[in-house]
C-alpha cells in the first residue's frame, strides 16, 4: 500500500502503556470491537489473520470432539475473540468430508488441511499432535501477510517458540524434532542439527543469546515474564517510526494483550495472597479455643 491509511483521532485518544503497567486502560476485546468500528476495510483484513488464533482453538474443540461452551444456539455465533462459528466450523468439516469446496472468503485455507489430516487420521512427519500442525499452519500463514510488522510477529514468536521447544526438549530428553513447529528457514534448521549444540541457528538468529539466557531462568514467573518483556521490546523497536497508522495500533494491540495476561495474574496472585492471610488469621484465632479443649 502506497499510502498508509492514518488514525490520527483515535490514536490520540489512546491511553499510554507501560510494560510495568498495573492498570488496564481497557481489555484487548474491547480495543477489538474499537478497531472495528474505526478501521478501514483493508486494514481489517491485515488484521483479521492475526485473530485467527482465537478460531485455531475453537476448530481444535470441534475436530477433537470437545463439548463447546455455551448452549446449542450459541454455536451460530462465533465465541469471544472467534471470527467464525463452530457452526461454520462444522460445515467446512461436512463440505471437506463430501470433496466439496469450501468457502474461501471466511475459512481460511488451512483450515482445510487440518480438517483433512484429522479425517484421514494422518499428520504430517514434521507435527506429533493436530494442535501442533493448527499452529504450525497458522503460523506460516501469518507470515504470509502482507504487513512487514505483522508479518515479522509472526516471524519472531515461531522463532522464539521453537528455540526455547527445542532447549526444553534437549534438556528432558524429546525428540527436538517433534516439538519445532512451522516451515521457516530457522524451523527447518533446528530440525535438521538437532544434535548441534546451537541448533545451527546460532549466527542466524540475532536473539539467539538473548533467548537462551532467558531460557536459563529457573524461576517459571521470571521466567515468563522476561520472555513477554523481550516480545514487549520487539515490538517498541519494531514500531518506533509508526505513530497514527496500522501498524502503531498493532503493536498496541499486541501490548495490551501481554499487559492483560499480567494484570490478570497478579490479581489471581494478590487474591491468593490474601486468601492466605485470612487462613493465617482463622488458624490463629482457632489455636486458643482448641488449646482449650484439649484440657
Amino acid at each position: 500500500m502506497l499510502f498508509k491509511n492514518q488514525y490520527y483521532y483515535f490514536v490520540s485518544g489512546l491511553p499510554e502503556i507501560a510494560f510495568d503497567s498495573v492498570k488496564l486502560p481497557c481489555t484487548a476485546g474491547e480495543f477489538r470491537k474499537m478497531l472495528d468500528e474505526v478501521l478501514e476495510p483493508e486494514d481489517k483484513k491485515l488484521l483479521s489473520r492475526y485473530f485467527l488464533a482465537y478460531d485455531n482453538r475453537t476448530l481444535l474443540q470441534v475436530l477433537s470432539g470437545k463439548k463447546l461452551k455455551g448452549d446449542a444456539a450459541s454455536k451460530a455465533e462465533p465465541g469471544p475473540g472467534d471470527t467464525l462459528s463452530p457452526a461454520e466450523i462444522e460445515t467446512a468439516i461436512q463440505q471437506v468430508k463430501d470433496g466439496d469446496d469450501i468457502c474461501r472468503d471466511k475459512i481460511p485455507p488451512y483450515f482445510e488441511k487440518v480438517i483433512s489430516a484429522r479425517l484421514n487420521e494422518t499428520l504430517p512427519g514434521y507435527v506429533a499432535t493436530l494442535e501442533d500442525l493448527i499452529s504450525s499452519l497458522y503460523m506460516d500463514y501469518g507470515r504470509e501477510v502482507k504487513n512487514s510488522l505483522i508479518s515479522g510477529w509472526f516471524e519472531m514468536n515461531l522463532n522464539l517458540g521453537n528455540l526455547l521447544s527445542a532447549i526444553y526438549a534437549r534438556k528432558y530428553g524429546m525428540e527436538i524434532e517433534k516439538v519445532v513447529v512451522g516451515n521457516n528457514e530457522i524451523a527447518r534448521t533446528i530440525r535438521e542439527n538437532a544434535n548441534a549444540r546451537d541448533f545451527g541457528i546460532g549466527d542466524e538468529l540475532p536473539y539467539f543469546d538473548t533467548i537462551q539466557r532467558i531460557a536459563e531462568e529457573e524461576d517459571i514467573h521470571e521466567r515468563e515474564r522476561k520472555i513477554d518483556k523481550f516480545r514487549w521490546d520487539w515490538l517498541e523497536e519494531n514500531s518506533l517510526f509508526d505513530y497514527f497508522n496500522i501498524e502503531y495500533l498493532f503493536a498496541y494491540l499486541c501490548k495490551l494483550q501481554i499487559l492483560e495476561r499480567w494484570v490478570s495474574l497478579n490479581a489471581e496472585e494478590g487474591e491468593r495472597v490474601f486468601r492466605q492471610r485470612i487462613d493465617g488469621r482463622k488458624n490463629e484465632i482457632q489455636k486458643p479455643e482448641d488449646s482449650e479443649n484439649t484440657h
